[in-house]
């Protein structure tokens, strides 16, 4: 899989159009949700003249087979060929479904990411994801296609509200456990009541940084990637869970959250600081608040565990960690220390 060119701006137009330069194609598409085509679409439609405009409808619960095939025959109404270009411009479900429909149309034809959430930034729209939910099963349905180049500019996150800034923070404090104790204490210090941007921007790359060097080294998620799982075993599950009531959450609370509990089983496991330990809680409590699922949530969410695509054999697999930066990956845990974990998440 080849390497994704990430591209770090304070001037969006003229990089965008340098790269509408470089990257040749025939026929230009710009893909929006009905968010980002308000907020978001206005910063680039001088240079993105021309383009066709497909919007979507807005949110996760969106990212499915139809919203997908609207998109294809979008593509081919307008008679987008092999050699077109389409530009995804909004959160994580607009690249990953973006990106997975130009995997897909005529076998693949260019695209560029341009995410305007946070956790876009440092997570879905890089790496070389794609995908969409299959019923209430996040991600199930997906291919590996890197984009021609994602564009990250924090003028985007002037759009965001504090809870989708936080959702996307959580991605980078699992970024900060995985690598380096420098990187996890700048994330630890970091006001998100009060964001410098100027300052965020660093920690972005510094977290795409992160995340790329992992993806480089198993790009299909064979082996290392799988440390970026850590915190999504659990907040996957919670996330289904509450998608399935129809009361659903941000998806960087569910990982938050998730965090929490993986770090206990790290604790109790693989030997995790506990003072570490405590100030990750402290900072994620403190943000994100308490989960609200309760001990007769324990059997569902553990039966959506079962469904976490690292599983094998039907033992639930995790992510853990040794300490910051020591990563231990195919960790198993029994039903016992996975309700014992949950009870942690909610009284921790």
């Amino acid at each position: 899989m080849t390497k994704q060119r990430i591209i770090s701006t304070n001037h969006l137009s003229e990089t965008l159009s340098e790269l509408l330069h470089e990257i040749e194609h025939d026929r230009l598409f710009i893909l929006t949700d009905e968010h980002t085509a308000k907020l978001c679409y206005p910063l680039i439609d001088k240079v993105a003249g021309g383009a066709h405009h497909i919007t979507i409808p807005a949110g996760d619960d969106n990212k499915h087979i139809n919203t997908l095939c609207h998109v294809w025959e979008e593509l081919s109404s307008h008679s987008a060929t092999r050699h077109s270009l389409l530009i995804n411009v909004g959160g994580g479900m607009v690249t990953d479904l973006g990106g997975f429909a130009a995997a897909t149309y005529k076998r693949g034809i260019h695209y560029i990411n341009m995410p305007t959430t946070l956790l876009a930034m440092v997570d879905a729209a890089v790496g070389g994801k794609t995908g969409i939910n299959l019923h209430s099963l996040k991600n199930e349905i997906g291919a590996f296609c890197p984009a021609d180049a994602v564009v990250v500019c924090a003028a985007f996150l002037q759009t965001l509200d504090a809870a989708n800034l936080a959702s996307g923070f959580s991605e980078m404090i699992k970024h900060g456990l995985i690598s380096t104790e420098e990187h996890w204490a700048q994330l630890m210090r970091f006001d998100l009541s009060n964001p410098n941007l100027e300052e965020l921007q660093q920690l972005i790359m510094e977290s795409i940084r992160t995340k790329e060097h992992i993806v480089e080294q198993d790009p299909t998620e064979q082996h290392i990637r799988k440390a970026l799982n850590l915190g999504h075993t659990l907040g996957h599950a919670y996330e289904t869970l509450l998608m399935r009531r129809e009361t659903p959450c941000l998806h960087g609370y569910a990982v938050a959250w998730g965090l929490i509990g993986e770090l206990y089983l790290s604790h109790i496991r693989e030997g995790f600081p506990t003072d570490k330990l405590r100030q990750t809680l402290s900072y994620i409590k403190e943000v994100y608040g308490t989960p609200t699922f309760t001990c007769q949530d324990y059997d569902e969410l553990f039966e959506l565990m079962q469904h976490d695509k690292k599983n094998v054999a039907n033992e639930i697999r995790f992510t853990l960690l040794g300490n910051i930066g020591d990563i231990r990956i195919n960790r198993t845990a029994s039903r016992e220390e996975i309700f014992e974990m949950l009870d942690f998440v909610r009284e921790g």
